[in-house]
């Protein structure tokens, strides 16, 4: 059997897995045709200065598909692989870098949304609804409880997680997971604000920012100075804020570093070496003011079209857009990983998405 031949036989039997997987939960598989010309032109560079993370000979590749939302990617160099959530699927899945062949992780994983690997390389997850928790999976598989409650009163739905060079846990606690039956169970907050929060190596829990409405993705600089933070209901537009970041874990300085005023939805981000944000985007649904007749109905459109958003946008350190990777499919979150940390996995909607490129993550 030729080499062509055999790899043609491993990609096709690890396509009707993953679609066998998929149909299995009862989502949807999507096609994906991807560019035939190098550079990709879905790779859309928006100043010049971007070049040099673009690998001239690089296209954007569907990894796996058949998900209902999938969120919270992190990479794990020691095996090899991508772990990521599938929300309403209630299930952690696991993708195999080498092999390509996809898994269940964990199932019945209540409704994990943002995970990461911590710098013993052990798993924490921010558990979205049920138990509405964060918990670090040890090396023997058994499940540590870092956080369930601040102040006597449950947390809301841990979201998205990041953890420190100091071993310090930082996760957000936006309503999400709670405020209806699509990404867990409707429930009532305990919390009369949604935090960010900071994890102590002693195990304390600090509200080290209260003033944000529904905070999202965070993630900090590469010399962890500055702490970034999505706020989800910004106003008026989804925005990104920069924090200063002491020895002691506080945070001060707010600024706005980045406002989605295209009617773009910030989501999940990532960090480079070079201090560039890589960040999901997507239609943040906001509607036109007045109804379109469409059809003889009077239909209130979006402001903006998702098919012009979706993707991911790519800011340097000072909030100037650099770069625009157009994907079918609106992005949550993504993370890079790879043997050489240059692989950009993108987690958006329906499908897992990757990306070679010339940049490598800060973390």
């Amino acid at each position: 059997m030729s080499v062509t031949r055999r790899a043609l036989l491993t990609a096709a039997s690890t396509t009707l897995a993953a679609t066998a997987l998929s149909r299995v939960a009862g989502a949807q598989s999507f096609a994906f045709q991807p560019a035939q010309r190098y550079p990709d032109p879905a790779v859309q560079i928006l100043d010049p200065s971007f070049t040099k993370y673009r690998i001239y000979s690089s296209t954007i590749e569907q990894m796996a598909s058949g998900f209902r939302w999938a969120e919270g990617p992190a990479y794990f160099p020691e095996g090899g692989y991508l772990l990521f959530s599938d929300i309403p699927n209630n299930r952690i899945m696991k993708l195999d870098d080498k092999t390509g062949q996809l898994s269940v992780f964990r199932a019945d994983a209540n409704y994990a949304n943002g995970n990461a690997r911590d710098r013993q390389g052990r798993l924490v997850t921010c558990e979205h609804s049920v138990t509405r928790r964060v918990t670090r999976t040890e090396t023997d598989g058994k499940i540590t409880v870092l956080a369930d409650s601040y102040n006597g009163k449950r947390l809301n739905a841990p979201n998205d997680i990041v953890v420190k060079s100091d071993n310090t846990v930082w996760f957000t606690d936006p309503i999400f997971g709670i405020n209806g039956e699509w990404e867990g169970f409707r429930a009532k907050p305990e919390q009369e604000t949604t935090n960010v929060y900071r994890i102590g190596t002693d195990g304390k829990l600090t509200a080290v920012i209260t003033d944000l409405v529904n905070p999202n993705g965070l993630a900090f600089s590469p010399d962890e100075k500055k702490l970034y933070v999505v706020e989800w209901k910004g106003t008026p537009n989804r925005s990104l804020w920069s924090y200063d970041v002491g020895t002691d874990g506080a945070v001060s300085n707010k600024t706005k570093l980045i406002d989605a005023a295209d009617q773009g939805a910030l989501d999940g981000f990532r960090v480079d070496r070079d201090g560039n944000l890589w960040c999901g985007w997507g239609s943040n649904g906001a509607l036109q003011s007045e109804p379109t007749d469409v059809n003889g109905r009077k239909v209130y459109e979006l402001k903006a079209k998702p098919a012009d958003l979706d993707g991911v946008m790519v800011f340097n350190k000072d909030g100037k857009p650099l770069a625009f990777i157009r994907l079918p499919e609106r992005c949550a979150n993504l993370a890079f990983g790879g043997p050489k940390n240059n692989r950009l996995y993108m987690t958006a909607s329906h499908s897992i998405y990757a990306l070679y490129v010339e940049a490598h993550g800060a973390v």
